[in-house]
């Protein structure tokens, strides 16, 4: 309870400002009231949730004569607060202290279970009060009122410090609690505002990611913009799409921040006996408070970060994979408005990948088609072909009698031999599945090559210099034959080429000194237009900067430099 009104010792009349007025109210009170209404149509003419709040801590300081005001959001489970906004403690003591007050203890934790106005001389003979941080400013008088949006408490406003000294009086209390009435139908109003945003950006979100699929971008384009969409609409540090890999964990496979922070992420797996991954991968939904700090998250995934939000990415019972938008650290935590939005951006997110997946089914069996009908054609029509041309040689050289004709007839006929040996290699190779090659890097790359060679009409060329297979290592192998697919894939659409060569030379030394593999890939087609699509170009290098490398591109192999040279290196 608040303490009663200091005595009067002098046994004199309280001051002319403590009479009462003419309607039964103070001078005081009185002479206030238009401050009052005028910082109340401020207060509610806000939109922006935050920027209200901010709003009404300067306007309750001011009217109250505090040094100091805040006020505490409470969080959505009544449990501590959510958001903490303050008035009157600068930047670098903020900093000093550190973390915001969470209500979970102290005289702020004894408000919200208990929201009732409170008025004090001395914040520190509250037994409730648990006393202040290191760094924090010295605060003596205290007056805190609920702020409540319809029957719900939104907060609590405080004022601390009364300006000369003193208490804080009835009047400031009546005046306070006039400012929170107002300040929760202002809130109110915002909270709607903002809610309205909300939805609307993430039902946009849902959308680009949806329009990006049906648009003919391939799979790890349309995980890049699910990443860097969730990010945004979260508003995330950073964004990291992940996938289940053969081994039972989760492999992060697109990712985005602000600052390409995260890039270094790419690649990363996070082992099945993580309890992450396994929540995860049972389709439930994971909070994290402090990614840095939970015993749940590894260091290398977790650290810089604050509250985190992972959801599984679900479609027809059948989780494909993980949205992980984390916050920075001390960032505020995700609202169940924010949980629920999130989480139909997710349900969607899954459908585009399963749609991804479709897409890249119907292209393997067309592939699959095509190599079995170049392979029965090549059995069935070439090697027959061959073969009788041959017979027929062989008859011609033992009826001719001139030795040079007979030489040049046996040649020729060794040379058939060796072509048809050839043919029928290739033939082996185009009926192997996918899991009957073997995994080296490669056996990877000509498999890559074999696959181009179906919608370009030729087979491009390759050299390897080096030992590529024991050099370079798994994940920087997984990305460079990602990267050459993409290449190829740009030269068939876009190029024209009728020539194009491809170059893996590894144990090259990159520009930081550092050993690395280098992938060329060069046509003589008609080049890179002017003002034209960059994804491709743009997929290219955030890979090889996720592993320390880079990419660019240049001339080609056509006349004066013709056509296009892609470049694409990283670390090994």
């Amino acid at each position: 309870m608040p303490p009663p009104p200091a005595e009067n010792r002098s046994g004199s009349l309280p001051d002319d400002a403590d009479l009462p007025g003419p309607h039964g109210i103070s001078a005081e009170l009185a002479v206030r009231i238009p401050q009052l209404l005028a910082a109340m149509r401020s207060v509610g003419s806000g939109t922006e949730l935050h920027q209200t709040l901010d709003k009404l801590c300067e306007t309750a300081a001011e009217l109250g004569g505090a040094r100091y005001a805040a006020i505490g959001v409470v969080a959505e489970d009544g449990q501590g607060l959510s958001d903490f906004v303050h008035h009157g403690v600068d930047g670098a003591t903020a900093r000093a202290i550190g973390h915001l007050p969470d209500g979970h203890r102290g005289l702020l934790g004894a408000l919200i279970h208990d929201p009732r106005p409170l008025r004090l001389a001395d914040l520190a003979t509250d037994p409730r009060s648990c006393g202040f941080p290191p760094h924090h400013p010295p605060m003596r008088s205290f007056l805190g009122v609920p702020v409540r949006v319809g029957e719900e408490i939104f907060g609590n406003l405080y004022l601390a410090e009364k300006e000369g000294g003193g208490e804080f009086t009835e009047e400031d209390l009546q005046i306070l609690r006039v400012l929170a009435t107002e300040a929760g139908i202002a809130i109110g109003n915002a909270r709607l505002h903002e809610a309205s945003k909300q939805r609307e950006r993430w039902i946009d979100g849902s959308v680009a990611v949806t329009t990006s699929l049906l648009s003919g971008s391939d799979a790890d384009e349309a995980l890049t913009v699910v990443a860097e969409r969730a990010r945004h609409l979260a508003d995330a540090r950073a964004g990291f799409v992940l996938l289940p890999t053969e081994e039972g964990g989760m492999e992060v496979v697109a990712a985005s921040s602000r600052a390409d922070e995260a890039r270094g992420a790419m690649g990363l797996v996070i082992p099945a006996d993580s309890p992450l991954v396994r929540e995860l991968l049972a389709g439930r939904p994971v909070l994290v408070d402090d990614a840095t700090s939970d015993p749940r998250v590894r260091t290398e995934v977790g650290a810089g970060f604050g509250p985190s939000m992972m959801l599984p990415l679900v479609s027809d019972d059948r989780v494909l994979g993980a949205l992980v938008t984390p916050r920075s650290i001390g960032a505020r935590h995700f609202t169940e408005t924010e949980r629920t939005l999130a989480t139909q951006f997710a349900t969607q997110a899954a459908l585009a990948l399963r749609m991804a997946e479709a897409q890249r089914d119907r292209e393997r069996l067309a592939v699959l088609e095509d190599r079995d009908r170049i392979a029965r054609d090549l059995h069935d029509l070439v090697i027959q072909r061959l073969f009788a041309t041959g017979m027929m040689l062989e008859t011609a050289q033992r009826r001719t009698d001139a030795p040079a004709v007979r030489e040049r007839l046996g040649k020729a006929v060794d040379e058939l031999d060796v072509t048809i040996q050839e043919i029928r290699t290739a033939i082996f190779a185009l009926q192997q599945g996918p899991a009957d090659a073997p995994t080296g890097l490669r056996t990877r790359v000509l498999r890559e090559i074999n696959l181009a060679a179906v919608p370009l009409g030729f087979t491009p060329a390759h050299r390897f210099l080096g030992p590529v297979d024991t050099l370079v290592g798994e994940t920087t192998g997984k990305n460079l034959v990602a990267a050459l697919r993409e290449a190829l894939s740009n030269a068939f659409r876009h190029s024209g080429a009728g020539r194009i060569d491809v170059v893996v030379e590894a144990g090259r030394t990159l520009p930081d000194g550092t050993p690395g593999v280098r992938l060329t890939v060069a046509d003589d087609g008609v080049g890179i237009a002017a003002g034209g699509r960059r994804s491709g170009l743009r997929n290219l290098r955030r890979r090889a900067e996720s592993l320390g490398g880079s990419s660019w591109y240049g001339p080609g192999l056509g006349e004066n430099g013709g056509g296009t040279s892609v470049v694409w290196e990283a670390a090994l």
